[in-house]
């Protein structure tokens, strides 16, 4: 049995809001990288997005500020402003193909650390290639997540000044929330998938 195909604005405005719950963890001192890229190697997944401080004027261009990784539990914020740059680990934990990461329209996430640093991402899975085996046509976050679990993602926090020097808790639960959504997402449809294999 496939998923409802799609989801309009007007539905997608009557449901409650999705909250993260868990810890949020700003890793923007080196002495605290090598512990949380110690935690996210011991897991074999990890939801992935990146946060750019939004351009408003013509020719006006702005470095990746923020990747997020996270855990059923914990969401990693390595602040790039913050730490001068790419962390070397962070850099090798992109290429490990050890752990499986999961994101939605890598491809721009990938551009815009690209800018910044040479990698050769490893166990990438984007969703947008995953939902339509699923009969889901949406292809945004926030319309897959509607139509999985039930629930909004407030994008109020989007088009915020990533590069501040302190982030506030909207942007940090809204940078936190897209790395995690993107995690619960597969998680699900993997179940769906396996469920699909032990009746067949």
């Amino acid at each position: 049995m496939n998923f409802q195909p799609s989801i309009s604005k007007e539905e997608i405005a009557c449901l409650p809001i999705e909250t993260f719950e868990g810890q949020i963890v700003v890793v923007d001192e080196q002495r605290v990288i090598s512990k949380a890229i110690e935690h996210l190697s011991s897991s074999g997944i990890v939801g992935f997005d990146t946060e750019t401080r939004p351009n408003f004027t013509k020719n006006q261009h702005h470095k990746i500020a923020l990747v997020q990784l996270a855990l059923d539990d914990v969401c990693y914020l390595f602040r790039l402003n913050r730490l001068g740059g790419f962390p070397s680990q962070l850099i090798d934990f992109i290429n490990d193909g050890k752990v499986m990461k999961i994101g939605l329209s890598l491809q721009d996430d990938f551009h815009s650390i690209r800018k910044r640093i040479a990698i050769e991402p490893a166990n990438f899975i984007d969703l947008q290639k995953v939902v339509p085996s699923y009969g889901i046509t949406d292809i945004s976050l926030q319309k897959i997540y509607a139509i999985l679990f039930g629930k909004k993602i407030s994008k109020r926090s989007r088009l915020s000044n990533w590069d501040a020097d302190v982030l506030t808790d909207a942007q940090k639960q809204y940078a936190a929330l897209d790395a995690w959504t993107c995690l619960q997402i597969y998680q699900l449809l993997n179940t769906r998938s396996e469920y699909r294999q032990n009746i067949s």
